[in-house]
């Protein structure tokens, strides 16, 4: 029922959202660029007033989530010393999945490495940053997990086995010399695929695997996301995080946690500070300074662009990941198989965490480091960056000039 009343309020906002867009548009064009001033055209475009008004439908347009995924827009990269052009490039497709290859335009002698997008309430596109700055120096692929509200229900159900056997999938569709390189959530999937590839001595095992802010062990400083998962029994998150696709969607009939109902509690966290952006995002319209609300208005695009969880995956992770910790305690399984980190001996391991990450905290994912305990010193690093948070782990200056070169060390020397 809450799904179907949030799709009919999308569908009867919709129209007035429109028009505010169209009425914003116009106004931009009408209105002269740079602050106000009291010159003959400003004062016969309404001046000040006229600009409030352009920036109160621009920020009420905006006030929207949509459902289908930004374009990446990465069109140029500079690598080798060339500038070099990119083409989104399907690899491989499930009903639940796209291995998207970013494929340059010339021929490069680079380390393939598959960058593992979390599956939890956005697309893969809040990566672009991770993706662009490993393009310099790498062959790049991504996951580029579907909305599960798109995905008909015929396909049938999606869970945290389905997603570990299509990281394996994935990487032996790119082949022997991969890397493997997993942002926040799918750590943990992405370490079990490796280990499970270890334990069948697959060809396309990873030659290194970097984990970056992930929950491989939660019970380590435990944050609020944490505490709130262990709050309530897995029942509760069922019966009340879990909603049905209406029949307007093509998933109609699809149980999925809804990426907006996941929005919602996110913003709920640090509603003023969304509510202070917005402001912010009116001033800068209102007076003009289109560039500043760029970036504002950039982020919200790509912040309130949601995806809808299935509702099996939704539920192993919170159980399996988040209250019974089973890859830590060593009962995590894989179709009955069980998961040996300690298979893992030919993959470098890698660990990355952040200082303020308050959503998996420092030492949450250096726990991997003693799980693989196969793996030999000389392949192993960990990092902890001081001074950024959860995001900053993998996207901003400090991904870029500090955390970067350290990974690209990391894959590059056991690339050959």
């Amino acid at each position: 029922m809450l799904y179907a009343t949030y799709d009919l309020h999308q569908h009867l906002a919709d129209p007035l959202r429109l028009m505010s867009r169209q009425a914003a548009e116009w106004l931009h064009q009408v209105l002269p660029s740079g602050p106000p001033q009291a010159t003959p055209h400003e004062l016969a475009a309404g001046g000040l007033l006229a600009r409030r008004l352009a920036g109160a439908v621009d920020v009420f347009s905006r006030w929207r989530l949509t459902h289908t995924r930004p374009a990446f827009g990465i069109e140029t990269v500079q690598s080798g010393g060339q500038t070099c052009g990119i083409i989104e490039e399907s690899v491989m497709s499930t009903p639940f999945a796209t291995l998207l290859r970013f494929r340059k335009d010339r021929v490069m002698d680079q380390p393939p490495v598959l960058l593992v997008a979390p599956m939890s309430g956005h697309f893969a596109t809040l990566l672009r940053d991770t993706v662009r700055t490993l393009l310099q120096d790498h062959d790049v692929y991504i996951t580029d997990w579907h909305n599960a509200r798109d995905v008909p229900l015929r396909h049938g159900v999606f869970g945290l086995d389905d997603y570990t056997h299509h990281l394996i999938r994935f990487m032996d569709r790119i082949g022997p010399g991969v890397h493997l390189m997993a942002i926040c959530q799918p750590c943990v999937a992405s370490l079990a695929a490796t280990a499970l590839m270890a334990q069948d001595n697959h060809p396309a095992q990873p030659r290194s695997l970097t984990l970056m802010a992930g929950p491989i062990d939660c019970r380590v400083n435990p944050t609020a996301v944490n505490e709130l998962a262990t709050s309530k029994p897995l029942s509760w998150f069922e019966q009340n995080m879990i909603h049905t696709v209406p029949w307007t969607q093509r998933g109609a009939g699809r149980k999925v946690y809804p990426g907006f109902v996941q929005l919602s509690a996110f913003m709920s966290m640090n509603m003023e500070r969304h509510l202070t952006a917005f402001r912010t995002l009116h001033e800068h319209i209102s007076h003009g300074e289109h560039d500043k609300a760029a970036s504002v208005q950039a982020f919200y695009e790509e912040y309130f662009a949601v995806a809808d969880l299935p509702a099996d995956f939704y539920l192993e992770t919170v159980g399996k990941v988040f209250q019974t910790y089973d890859l830590p305690r060593g009962v995590l399984t894989w179709r009955g198989a069980a998961v040996e980190p300690r298979a893992i001996r030919k993959t470098a391991l890698f660990t990355v965490e952040g200082e303020r990450d308050d959503i998996c905290a420092v030492g949450q994912t250096v726990a991997a480091q003693d799980l693989c305990t196969s793996v030999r010193p000389y392949l192993r690093n960990h990092h902890v960056q001081t001074g950024v948070g959860h995001y900053g782990v993998f996207s901003g200056r400090r991904w870029q000039n500090e955390i970067y070169p350290r990974v690209r060390e990391a894959i590059h020397q056991v690339a050959l």
